[in-house]
């Protein structure tokens, strides 16, 4: 023995499992416990550094902080920037929290944080921007330490590429999947009564945009609801206080589909094709609004400690 207690799982269920298995164990064991240092085993973490983040949880115990690493180093490898940067903007725009290093396993996570992290879904890679993405949203604290930045040109990772990318952003991919569903149906019912043309163009505007909001509205708050949104945190709220806001959005968007296109229908084009673009300029916003308010957490976790 090394002065340390060793977890295993019977086969590799992830980073995830592994962090939340630590973390219930050492919580049964030290229930006096401050917070917890999780580290990569890849070497790009120096003991030093290690040391530092856990003095500054001890300083700042009610804070979630990230040891953050310079990606103008020329160390770094350029997918690693890539991939960083994306992340962080990614992150920034659901949570308005500017983080220079979302990717980090160098993190110090307080006690008051531990029920989150466990109720936190994702086993693989997917959970460290989970767990980072909702205790944002909560409104913890989250501070930075800058650390230094080690790449071995030999280091060995278990990261896949596709599958692991795709569980750390399924939300907006389950988002954008549920938009091109709903986007078939509200452009087919639009097409067909913007055809008839036995009314005033402003009025077949009008009544085409609302019956095909409508019905592709019902099907997106269902498809939103109960898959998009179903593995986060912002789940907690009920059915109800979702629709009076999805309704509230649902109406903006609507209004703004109908103004959009009427006024860009003097082009010589058809509706049809105008309400594209329209359409797919609206989709980030709507996004964005259901994200950071519909389907926002709307109360905290009781947590252990005192904040």
């Amino acid at each position: 023995r090394l002065g340390c207690d060793i977890y295993k799982h019977e086969g590799n269920k992830g980073k995830g499992a592994a962090i939340k298995t630590g973390i219930a164990e050492i919580l049964r064991d030290n229930p006096n416990i401050s917070g917890i240092i999780t580290a990569d085993a890849d070497g790009q973490h120096t003991p030093e550094d290690i040391m530092r983040i856990a003095g500054r949880l001890e300083q700042r115990p009610h804070s979630l902080h990230l040891g953050v690493r310079n990606f103008k180093d020329r160390a770094v490898p350029f997918k690693n920037k890539m991939g960083n940067r994306f992340s962080s903007l990614y992150f920034q725009a659901i949570t308005k929290i500017a983080c220079p290093d979302t990717q980090t396993g160098l993190r110090a996570i307080p006690v008051c944080l531990f029920r989150l992290a466990l109720a936190t879904e994702g086993s693989r890679y997917e959970y460290e921007m989970n767990f980072l993405t909702a205790a944002a949203k909560q409104n913890y604290p989250i501070e930075f330490l800058p650390v230094r930045t080690i790449y071995e040109e030999n280091y060995e990772t278990h990261f896949r590429p596709l599958k692991d990318s795709f569980l750390i952003y399924q939300t907006p991919l389950k988002f954008l999947c549920s938009s091109m569903i709903c986007a078939a149906v509200d452009l087919s019912v639009f097409w067909l009564l913007s055809s008839i043309e036995l009314i005033a163009i402003l009025f077949r505007v009008l009544f085409a945009t609302v019956t095909a909001r409508v019905l592709s509205g019902i099907l997106n708050f269902f498809l939103n609801h109960t898959w998009c949104f179903k593995n986060s945190s912002s789940f907690q709220r009920g059915v109800g206080n979702q629709a009076v806001k999805y309704l509230f959005l649902f109406i903006l968007q609507m209004m703004m589909s109908w103004i959009m296109v009427t006024a860009l229908s003097v082009l010589p084009v058809p509706l049809t094709i105008l309400k594209i673009p329209v359409d797919a300029a609206l989709f980030l916003f709507s996004y964005f609004v259901q994200a950071n308010w519909i389907f926002h957490p709307g109360r905290k976790l009781k947590t252990e400690g005192k904040r």
